[in-house]
């Protein structure tokens, strides 16, 4: 189990009116994910409500800001158990035996738009053996051919303009990623955490954007921009792309500051905490689809496509 402790601190000016602000910045409770602690303040004497998203367990902080400063902080101590599975365990789950919560990502999406890169997705990939070893081969294809650069992308910036550019930023190499893996017929959504891991030199400790694709019976993560190390990963929010989970959205006049985040690992071999690593296996935190049923599916659709 890998226990980590993280710390945010965002901070704004709101002129002239009240502001409304929608947060996507508490980690998300699930079967795998569990909460130890967590603490919110808010500079502000405001009323606030936490709202969590049933099939996805996203948690929406909400409340207006009257003009001013404002700062919001938020902690957590968080504990995390991953499922390892072999990649030659991991195959491809037909579309016609897809779990409904997993069949809605297959479509195209506003920043993944998947129906314009099907040519390029078969040419590349079409031909490799199905499963997570054809995830991976796109995920090492994305990080090959797209530059990590700061400010060479914006909120607006899509899969298409990624892939054109050869330039972004996690949330486009995750957008990119998720596409092309979607252009094949492989769920996969946009999932936000915090970069654990990631080389000091890049910058300091930033919200992180990452992919999971649906593979026999559950979500598995993958990192393309290749930053950090997916087993530091806290869990903020899943969608179908960096639209449905923004960190932070405002309506109303303000301005930002950078966020200020921190995150430590606990190591306590007494205790079962171990450090976060690399691994060449599919790792998820996903506790699976009930009984198993997609994984039999996926299993007996490979076999019909040999």
């Amino acid at each position: 189990m890998v226990r980590l402790k993280l710390s945010l601190e965002l901070k704004y000016e709101v002129f002239g009116a009240p502001a409304d602000f929608v947060f996507n910045i508490h980690a998300a409770r699930t079967t795998h994910q569990q909460l130890v602690a967590e603490e919110l303040s808010v500079s502000q004497p405001v009323a606030t409500s936490v709202h969590t998203v049933a099939d996805s367990c996203n948690r929406y902080l909400r409340f207006t800001a009257q003009p001013g400063p404002l700062s919001v902080r938020y902690r957590a101590t968080v504990d995390i158990e991953h499922h390892f599975a072999a990649s030659e365990d991991l195959p491809e789950v037909p579309v016609a035996d897809l779990p409904p919560e997993a069949l809605g990502y297959v479509y195209p999406s506003r920043y993944c738009q998947s129906d314009r890169l099907g040519r390029l997705a078969i040419r590349e990939f079409g031909n490799l053996p199905r499963g997570h070893a054809r995830v991976l081969a796109i995920r090492d294809w994305v990080n090959r051919r797209i530059a990590f650069a700061s400010n060479t992308s914006t909120a607006t910036t899509s899969a298409v303009d990624t892939l054109v550019d050869q330039a972004g930023v996690c949330r486009d190499f995750a957008h990119l990623m998720i596409a092309l893996c979607r252009a094949v017929n492989i769920p996969a959504r946009f999932t936000t955490g915090i970069d654990y891991g990631a080389d000091p030199a890049l910058g300091p400790t930033d919200f992180h954007a990452y992919v999971e694709a649906f593979l026999s019976d559950r979500w598995y993560m993958f990192d393309p921009s290749g930053t950090a190390i997916p087993m530091g990963f806290v869990r903020f929010g899943t969608g179908r792309d960096a639209a449905d989970v923004a960190f932070a959205t405002i309506f109303g006049s303000v301005a930002s500051q950078a966020p200020v985040i921190e995150v430590e690992a606990v190591r306590d071999a007494e205790r079962g905490f171990i450090m976060p690593f690399h691994t060449t296996k599919g790792i998820s935190t996903d506790s699976g689809v009930s009984g198993g049923q997609a994984a039999r599916t996926g299993q007996a659709g490979l076999a019909s496509q040999r």
